[in-house]
């Protein structure tokens, strides 16, 4: 094989790893109000809502205590 096609190869790998780490460096783990939309979601599939349970009865992600649904 050809030195350059060598070189060109390696380089591309490296450029390609480089990317992947980059990549999973900016990865940062869910914030509470992204917990709480979770949440929301999972609520409104799992229990559903109504008039006396909705989302707005509560204080959104401030307030939210982490609990589970309650159906």
């Amino acid at each position: 094989m050809p030195r350059r096609f060598i070189h060109k190869t390696f380089a591309g790998s490296i450029a390609v790893v480089a990317l992947l780490v980059a990549g999973l460096a900016s990865a940062k783990p869910a914030s509470g109000a992204e917990n709480f939309g979770n949440h929301v979601s999972r609520c409104a599939r799992d229990v559903g809502f109504d008039a006396a349970h909705n989302p707005g009865m509560h204080r959104g992600a401030a307030g939210w205590d982490g609990s589970a649904c309650q159906g």
